[in-house]
């Protein structure tokens, strides 16, 4: 298993993310070492979609409006339709997602969050790839974007749908483990 305690993930998400992309790759990290830090627009509970059906809930370690950049190697945004729709509305997350990447941080976004990539203004010229109905605007915003369950460019690593998740994990966590391994 992957060793990652000196990884510091922050994840960012709010009402009507998608059940398994927040909660699967968060424990993923956990299992694998590594402190993982979830932060919404406010404190309060936020609920997951699965299937059309509101599921799980889970309460915010922080708001984005908190949180300082500066300890996290990684940041991952999980999907859903609401959750990154909400969110790229919100400067502070769009401001979060811009530094991340401007700083070369691994950044991982599945399914609908990518939205937050082409938001920031950070996908012309990237390789990534999305659920398909957000396709169109990842490529509009200059992304190439490819059909396949992975796509890592460079510190991005995107991913389509639930079912990539465990391949999502894996390049998450092997990404995490050249970045934060001892010198």
């Amino acid at each position: 298993m992957a060793q990652l305690q000196n990884a510091r993930i922050l994840m960012i998400a709010t009402n009507g993310f998608e059940e398994s992309e927040l909660f699967e790759p968060r424990q993923a990290l956990l299992d694998a070492g590594a402190e993982v830090t979830l932060a919404s627009l406010d404190l309060q509970p936020i609920t997951a979609e699965s299937g059309g059906e509101k599921g799980r809930s889970i309460t915010p370690d922080a708001t984005v409006e908190q949180v300082d950049l500066e300890p996290f190697d990684a940041l991952l945004l999980p999907g859903g339709v609401g959750n990154p729709d909400t969110l790229r509305t919100n400067a502070k997350v769009v401001e979060i997602v811009r530094a991340f990447m401007d700083s070369n941080r691994v950044v991982a976004a599945i399914c609908h969050a990518p939205w937050l990539l082409a938001e920031a203004d950070t996908v012309a010229g990237r390789r990534l790839t999305g659920w398909p109905s957000i396709r169109t605007d990842l490529a509009n915003a200059g992304a190439e974007v490819i059909d396949e369950a992975v796509v890592q460019d460079g510190n991005l690593i995107t991913s389509r749908k639930p079912g990539d998740i465990p391949a999502f994990n894996r390049a998450v966590i092997a990404a995490l483990e050249d970045v934060t391994a001892p010198a």
